[in-house]
């Protein structure tokens, strides 16, 4: 099938390889911190705590990240990543080992894998190009979501286990393992087999503000932050509704992931088969998000909403996947890493703000009421997308040679 012609290529498929095993040893360390935070005091808000120590250093450090990665190999920036990731990992399976683990210690070492996270992210973004070059870089900007989705279709289960047989310490050493192994395979990427980013051209400099300026590609940035508020944050709203609202266990609560997980990848295989993606391909992608998030909202009882939790994944799985192969067609080669450090910003960077947001719904509602929120918000933001972004892609301003 062509959707899978990256995997041709050793470097891309040694990059996902990696990818899928540091995700899923994220998800037994944020499993385990938010069965660990959520025990010791029965809040959503003290629990949204963890989400803004991870993420605030994205929305403090996205843009620098994105300068650097455009400027020194982002193969170099992960590989140095993996190894700090590793060693805060550690640091964390110490703090959570104590017989009375203070959160502020959680907090802060969480805050510094947080800012490893910001320079990550936007460099294993930006080196996808570098992987595949120009011709299959769309397909594998979407194929590339899909790592992320397949290591939530085996990590939320498998940490709800090990956390349930093993504990919380094993879950951090886990993911310490799993970013040695992703650090392993970006060493086994030859230098020789990557892209060079050159400047196409010699046309001006490409500068933040020109996205800005750039009518669809605003659209899409807008989107991203609206989207990351009010819709997304699904690691404290899924684990809220299992254990708050229905009272279910660890087991339950990874279950619910991997299913939703499942759906997400079968979302990013349909994004990844398109064979050219705009802006405007969002309209369809967040009106699929929209329903999903609305049909997750009405489940009654845990076996129906473990039943429809793989439409949602299905949604965040289209909906990611057309967003960020958008964005980085819409960018120069050489100006990837600073475009995709604004979708990082707007993504990930929004997370505490909006886990904060989703914490006082949650605990002043309930868990559902938040994905009716969502719901409304990613329809909104159809009816934007469609009456904003140019149908013809014009407007653009950002210079490419």
């Amino acid at each position: 099938m062509g959707v899978f012609r990256p995997f041709r290529q050793r470097s891309f498929s040694l990059f996902f390889t990696g990818q899928v095993a540091s995700n899923v040893g994220l998800w037994f360390q944020n499993l385990a911190l938010q069965l660990v935070v959520l025990g010791a005091t029965g809040s959503a808000q003290a629990l949204s705590g963890v989400t803004v120590a991870q993420f605030l250093p994205i929305f403090l450090l996205g843009v620098p990240a994105g300068r650097l990665a455009d400027r020194i190999r982002p193969r170099t920036i992960l590989i140095v990543t993996s190894i700090l990731a590793a060693c805060v990992a550690v640091c964390v399976a110490f703090v959570v080992a104590g017989d009375d683990p203070q959160l502020w210690q959680i907090y802060a070492l969480i805050g510094v894998f947080g800012t490893v996270q910001a320079f990550e992210r936007v460099a294993g973004q930006t080196i996808i190009y570098e992987l595949v070059g120009p011709k299959t870089h769309p397909g594998a900007v979407s194929i590339s979501t899909i790592a992320i989705a397949a290591a939530r279709s085996v990590g939320p289960g498998l940490a709800g286990l090990a956390f349930q047989a093993l504990g919380a310490p094993a879950c951090m050493l886990l993911n310490a393992a799993s970013y040695l192994l992703a650090g392993t395979m970006l060493l086994l990427i030859r230098r020789r087999d990557l892209h060079a980013r050159v400047t196409r051209g010699s046309g001006p400099a490409v500068r933040l503000t020109d996205f800005l300026r750039d009518r669809s590609i605003s659209t899409l940035l807008i989107v991203n932050v609206v989207i990351a508020l009010f819709a997304l944050n699904f690691g404290l709203v899924l684990t809220s509704i299992v254990d708050l609202s229905f009272g279910g266990d660890a087991a339950s609560v990874g279950f619910v992931h991997a299913l939703n997980a499942v759906g997400a990848i079968a979302g990013g295989i349909l994004a990844a088969a398109r064979p050219a993606i705009g802006v405007r391909s969002l309209i369809v992608a967040l009106a699929v998000f929209s329903g999903a998030l609305f049909v997750n909202a009405a489940a009654p009882t845990l076996g129906v909403f473990l039943a429809v939790s793989p439409l949602l994944g299905f949604g965040i799985g289209c909906y990611q996947g057309v967003l960020n192969a958008a964005a980085q067609s819409s960018a120069p080669p050489e100006a990837i890493g600073r475009l995709m450090s604004l979708v990082t910003l707007g993504n990930f960077g929004m997370t505490p703000f909006g886990a904060l947001f989703m914490g006082w719904v949650i605990d002043a509602s309930s868990g559902r009421v938040s994905l009716l929120v969502g719901g409304l918000t990613a329809l909104l933001c159809t009816v934007f997308v469609a009456l904003r972004a140019p149908r013809d892609g014009g407007g653009r301003t950002v210079p490419h040679g």
